[in-house]
């Protein structure tokens, strides 16, 4: 048996009932659970190879720097992080980019256009001399559904949650506060 190099820290009160709570709940990631299951283990005295095999995992350096982690992170360790794939290309300033330039009317001599598809807006911010000259046409739809934007059958682009209502005084923007939640 190895000694464990980085043992647990001391759990706080709240984060003993926040883990004990997400152990718990039905509707919680599954991958959250068994990071607080086998946080929960190592807190009560397990080895981290016990505590993997009691939340169905074979390794315990993987709880290892599961514990690692939390005790720099706390409970912010429970989160996923990156998992593999290509990394992150556009940063918070290029997806503002992608917007400030979807935003912009499109001029119909220069861009082409009257409204923009994906490939019109590809090709504007790709022809910037500040824009993104590798931009792909998802990049900019991830984008734009990230803000809150649909496609709509009529070939424009609507803020979801967002709608124009006829009143009295004219035509009047009315947002729905549940707009995100019901995404969701």
């Amino acid at each position: 048996m190895r000694r464990q190099k980085e043992p647990l820290r001391r759990l706080r009160a709240a984060e003993r009932s926040a883990l004990e709570e997400i152990a718990r709940a039905g509707s919680e990631r599954a991958d959250r659970v068994t990071r607080a299951k086998a946080l929960l283990a190592v807190a009560a005295g397990k080895r981290f190879t016990d505590a993997a095999r009691a939340v169905g995992r074979r390794s315990g350096d993987a709880v290892a720097r599961l514990v690692a982690r939390f005790n720099r992170e706390g409970l912010t360790a429970l989160e996923p992080r990156h998992a593999g794939g290509p990394p992150v290309l556009y940063d918070a300033a290029s997806r503002a980019r992608i917007l400030r330039e979807f935003r912009r009317a499109p001029d119909r001599e220069r861009d082409g256009t009257a409204t923009w598809s994906l490939t019109t807006l590809q090709r504007a911010l790709r022809a910037a001399p500040d824009g993104l000259p590798t931009v792909s046409t998802a990049t900019i739809l991830q984008t734009l559904w990230d803000a809150g934007y649909t496609w709509q059958r009529s070939r424009t682009w609507c803020r979801t949650g967002v709608v124009i209502r006829k009143r009295k005084v004219g035509p009047v923007e009315v947002t729905d506060p549940d707009a995100t939640p019901k995404k969701s």
